[in-house]
């Protein structure tokens, strides 16, 4: 890890690697983000070399990247979420203390690409939030050269693929947590009282860790069923996860075959369309790896 960041001090690539990522993938890394980008301004830091960054980008996340440091209130830090609900008509400063215990943290767990040339951070809300919402939001031709996004071809089937990030905070909204008001805060930052103050705790840990101060303060069952409520739920989808895999990769397979043999592009058309479909879908509730807990029904649907 040292020779790492000691490597990206003297802003010098390992294998080449730091000349090909964009600055934006520093953007959820360090509270060193928001002073670059308002030096650089936001386009150009997203535009920027990785290893061009590595030099001033070193410190981890930390108070500044929720909290405003004058009034220690919080704050929406990265310009994605701000950009992504003003799309929305949605002004993110009118957002309630409770609604900003989830959407400091919705700034980096969510769905995203990087859209055009400038790799600037995009998070595809337009139309909604479930997974037809948003690939709704890449099908639309309103992209370079009128085509549908993609993240990649694939090599055997060429299907024009998308890569689900982690969209943590969209599956949380299908979740019962999130649709009966609870927050992220609520259970990965449960409360602690001491000498009459309520805070909430900073160590971020996963809600099975403490479950006397987050599952028992709503609900009223032993630790050991409501740990293993949460296992069932995990277990049902992993296996639904086992069973989809292998089909995906047949797939891509059957459609190598299908070129091979001389397929033209319009009969592959809608045979493609249903394998992006199909792997996003598996993608979406794979790359949240809370997905089981925060919407297990959500998850097992997509």
């Amino acid at each position: 890890i040292e020779d790492m960041r000691e490597t990206l001090r003297v802003g010098t690539p390992v294998d080449g690697e730091g000349d090909l990522q964009p600055g934006t993938c520093w953007t959820c890394k360090s509270p060193d983000v928001p002073r670059m980008m308002a030096q650089m301004g936001v386009a150009e830091f997203y535009k920027s070399k990785w290893s061009s960054l590595g030099p001033e980008i070193v410190n981890p996340i930390g108070c500044a990247d929720c909290h405003d440091p004058e009034t220690m209130n919080l704050t929406i830090t990265r310009p994605g979420l701000i950009e992504a609900f003003q799309r929305q008509g949605k002004d993110v400063t009118k957002a309630t203390n409770q609604e900003m215990r989830s959407l400091v943290c919705a700034q980096c767990h969510v769905e995203y690409y990087f859209k055009g040339d400038g790799k600037y951070a995009t998070f595809p809300w337009d139309d909604g939030f479930s997974l037809e919402d948003m690939e709704k939001y890449y099908d639309e031709p309103k992209f370079a050269n009128d085509n549908k996004f993609f993240d990649w071809k694939h090599a055997l089937s060429k299907t024009p693929m998308l890569k689900a990030q982690h969209p943590d905070y969209e599956l949380f909204l299908a979740g019962t947590h999130g649709q009966r008001g609870l927050s992220c805060a609520d259970c990965h930052m449960p409360y602690i009282s001491e000498g009459g103050l309520k805070y909430s705790d900073h160590h971020l840990m996963s809600p099975l860790a403490n479950i006397a101060a987050t599952c028992q303060t709503c609900h009223r069952d032993t630790e050991e069923n409501l740990r293993n409520y949460v296992y069932e739920r995990q277990d049902k989808i992993l296996e639904l996860r086992n069973r989809v895999e292998p089909e995906l990769a047949k797939a891509h397979i059957m459609a190598k075959t299908a070129w091979d043999s001389g397929a033209t592009e319009e009969e592959m058309a809608g045979v493609l369309q249903l394998i992006r479909s199909s792997q996003w879908a598996w993608d979406f509730g794979v790359a949240s790896h809370g997905g089981p807990f925060h919407a297990p029904i959500a998850t097992q649907r997509v």
